[in-house]
């Protein structure tokens, strides 16, 4: 075992710090250099005709086309900005290491992720199982295997800073990994930013968000992908250069919803068609494309699957909170997985029908009553067998005012909806497998939106999978590029406000709908979450995130119905709204933007205890 040091510095934005953020041409969008911001040209006061549209005749900078894989990656809980993306850095640090041969010489999790990083572990791969256990032992036992190959001693006290007082300047979430020799000598050091939806960037490669970043092997990475520059002037260094026969760009660049219309109209493509020929740019095949989609799909749905069955009652955390996806699920009383609902349903019939077990309400639904001993006031008991009870009304029956008795209704497509979102975001609260749709924190709402679909309403689901994926990502690629993706930079509208936005718009998608219309349900899907803001309880992704992505998930439905009843009829383009969502985000207070300040337990979004 070497001697040898590595520390990591976290930079977190002070309380009261304020950060100026230009408005204008030359204002750095989604943490790239750009020269033009292409504002909407389709707008309220003009004719919505074909004539209003004008398609990118050359490659503008800031073209909005990446990868849908880069957009839609698998990961690791509770947080894409706080863990995925500081375990992708840990790794791309110790990558670098090896590529300068310096290893030959010598709250969200986030200080898991970052250690787990640097030993070698992706978060696409990780076994979720192993890492709690993993590092309690690098605690314990003050060893980090770099790399999965060199041992070296580790203080975690000493060796991993919290610079509250400090910010680096690119972006909030910034981290600082630095590798000393044996006579405490520099060897080596670099800045990383997790800048949302897991992307890691920094200094030197930030004028194309460094997409390659998330393939980390940048060896391993298709060449079309190290040489974009969706943002590059001149001047700027690029990662690599395009083949003498590659036109340096995917055939149907976009930078706005207007040019994407426009593309539909001239070439006759649906948006998913646009996204998926677009993918063939970056080296993938027919194949490659379905199998990467179904996989990302595979994990969404297993996802939901461990959140309704999984037998744990509360989630980690000092908050204690209780699970609710399987409660909910069992109430349901109609299971899509085999085994987790009962399979004796309580049927609807005339008094005569036999009757069957119903399911039994959990233990703190049970009130207590005048007839708590299991009679119902009449001598009657339950068709199961059990004892029933009068239901306790809360009021005065003295009263002009009656008090109304309670009793449950089900609407169908809210109750799933709500179900399969906090399934989702209660396994990620946990630290389980997810997939960032855009974000870890707003993971709940694109599963929740496509497992309704899949179940209650599509006749091929393959199709669906892919059109809704790849009219989703199409959206999630305007908002990275416009405006932003990261709490940290635009509160709760730039997570769970773009994932109800191009959920929306893959609903549409699926139903049929043409690409205005679809465009104009993500604009719906956005304009009804402008504003939202990031205040988690305690740090931790559960409170109100959870619940967040409930409403979210049902509020996508909702805009994209909206959306196909009143084609035609609407006065803000979806460019327009992206434009308000950047300005609001701008205009945002500080405290409102992940960190926590604003409510009664002041405490930090990265301190470790979360």
């Amino acid at each position: 075992m070497i001697s040898s040091t590595i520390r990591i510095a976290f930079r977190a934005r002070p309380p009261h710090f304020l950060r100026l953020v230009p408005v204008g041409r030359n204002r750095k969008i989604s943490h790239s250099i750009a020269l033009q911001y292409p504002t909407n040209t389709l707008t309220s006061s003009q004719a919505r005709d074909d004539t209003a549209l004008v398609e990118t005749e050359k490659v503008k900078p800031g073209h909005a086309v990446i990868s849908t894989f880069d957009l839609f990656s698998i990961g690791v809980g509770p947080s894409s900005s706080h863990t995925v993306g500081p375990m992708r850095a840990g790794k791309i640090f110790i990558a670098d290491l090896q590529e300068l041969q310096v290893l030959e010489k010598w709250r969200h999790h986030t200080p898991q992720a970052v250690l787990l990083g640097l030993e070698g572990s992706d978060p696409e791969t990780i076994d979720t199982g192993t890492i709690s256990s993993r590092y309690e032992a690098i605690l314990a036992n003050r060893i980090l295997h770099l790399g999965g190959i060199r041992r070296i001693t580790f203080d975690m006290d000493r060796d991993m800073l919290w610079r509250w007082d400090q910010v680096l300047k690119t972006h909030p979430n910034g981290m600082r990994f630095s590798c000393f020799g044996e006579e405490g000598e520099l060897l080596a050091t670099n800045e990383y930013y997790s800048v949302g939806g897991g992307f890691v960037v920094n200094e030197k490669t930030k004028i194309d968000e460094n997409l390659f970043y998330k393939g980390v092997d940048k060896s391993a990475v298709h060449g079309a992908r190290l040489h974009q520059t969706h943002n590059a002037i001149e001047g700027d260094q690029t990662p690599a250069q395009p083949a003498a026969d590659d036109p340096g760009h995917p055939p149907y660049p976009f930078e706005s919803g207007n040019s994407l219309l426009a593309l539909t109209r001239k070439h006759n493509l649906t948006i998913a068609q646009i996204v998926h020929d677009n993918e063939r740019y970056f080296g993938l095949s027919e194949a490659d494309i379905n199998d990467k989609l179904m996989r990302i799909w595979a994990v969404m749905d297993d996802c939901i699957r461990s959140g309704v069955s999984t037998a744990e009652k509360t989630l980690p955390g000092r908050l204690g909170l209780r699970r609710r996806a399987p409660m909910l699920y069992k109430r349901l009383m109609r299971g899509f997985y085999p085994g987790i609902a009962t399979p004796d349903l309580q049927l609807i019939g005339s008094a005569s029908t036999p009757s069957v077990a119903a399911i039994d309400a959990p233990e703190s639904d049970i009130q207590s009553s005048p007839y708590a001993n299991g009679s119902d006031g009449r001598g009657g008991v339950r068709a199961s067998g059990k004892n029933t009870h009068a239901p306790w009304v809360t009021g005065s029956f003295d009263h002009a005012i009656l008090p109304m008795p309670p009793r449950k209704t089900m609407i169908p497509a809210v109750d799933f909806l709500s179900c399969y979102a906090i399934a989702v975001n209660e396994v990620n609260a946990s630290g389980g497998r997810i997939v960032t749709s855009p974000t870890n924190g707003a993971a709940g709402v694109i599963p929740a939106v496509l497992k309704y679909i899949i179940e209650f309403i599509s006749d091929d689901p393959e199709k669906s999978i892919k059109t809704f994926l790849l009219t989703a990502a199409a959206v999630g690629m305007l908002f990275k590029r416009g405006s932003t993706i990261s709490a940290a930079e635009g509160g709760c509208q730039a997570e769970v406000g773009v994932a109800c936005s191009m959920a929306s718009a893959g609903f549409a998608a699926c139903m049929g709908a043409s690409p205005e219309t679809v465009l104009q349900a993500a604009e719906i899907g956005i304009e009804h979450n402008l504003g939202l803001t990031c205040d988690p309880i305690d740090g931790l992704v559960q409170v109100p995130c959870i619940e967040r992505n409930s409403l979210g998930a049902v509020k996508a439905v909702t805009a994209a119905q909206l959306s196909m009843a009143s084609t035609g009829v609407y006065r803000v383009t979806l460019d327009e709204a992206i434009e308000a969502m950047r300005l609001t985000a701008a205009d945002m207070s500080v405290k409102y933007k992940e960190t926590s300040l604003s409510t009664t337990v002041k405490i930090p979004l990265t301190v470790p205890a979360c």
